[in-house]
């Protein structure tokens, strides 16, 4: 039930962010943010843990947070500031992109049992926490969330194509990967 108060918490700060209201959709989203870091604990305390359970929270957290970044996306149009829209929303189509693929590719990685290496700063809760503190910041300055469009951007693409070219290559090259079902990457 947490998980699912979560993702309803998501998808409501992001449709709260494309009306225009930055401030308030941080917060909810902030608390959706906070249950979301307690459902798994919740689980393992209450010995309600399960298989189910985690899948279920993975593809409920892809719901929430292609909302908040969609919301964040409609939200920067409302107040383009000095990036042509068009830009904008290229920037936002690989704010989303990105940001998917960052938690993606780490379950593809997971289940292949490919090594990505040492975590990175593009966790679904470091790019919640930049959504959330441009939201806050909204209230002060409104074009503040399109910094929060450009780290998505940028910095998760950077970490799907330095996956992409660099990590568990090795494994690959060595004929140690598992079969995909496909022939080609």
């Amino acid at each position: 039930m947490i998980t699912v108060v979560s993702a309803v918490l998501g998808v409501f700060g992001g449709l709260l962010f494309a009306l225009g209201w930055g401030w308030l959709a941080g917060c909810i989203a902030a608390c959706a943010q906070v249950l979301d870091g307690v459902d798994g604990q919740f689980a393992r305390m209450t010995g309600k843990e399960s298989a189910w359970g985690a899948f279920c929270d993975s593809v409920l957290d892809r719901y929430a947070d292609g909302a908040m970044v969609i919301g964040l996306i409609l939200y920067s149009v409302k107040f383009p500031g000095p990036i042509p829209i068009w830009l904008l929303l290229l920037f936002g189509a690989f704010a989303l992109m990105g940001s998917n693929l960052v938690s993606y590719s780490s379950a593809r990685a997971e289940s292949l049992g490919i090594d990505l290496g040492k975590p990175t700063l593009a966790s679904k809760g470091t790019r919640s926490s930049v959504i959330i503190c441009c939201a806050w910041a909204s209230a002060l300055w409104p074009q503040v969330p399109i910094l929060a469009v450009l780290y998505l951007a940028l910095h998760t693409n950077f970490v799907v194509f330095r996956r992409l070219t660099g990590t568990g290559k090795p494994a690959l090259r060595g004929g140690n990967s598992q079969p995909t079902g496909r022939t080609s990457p």
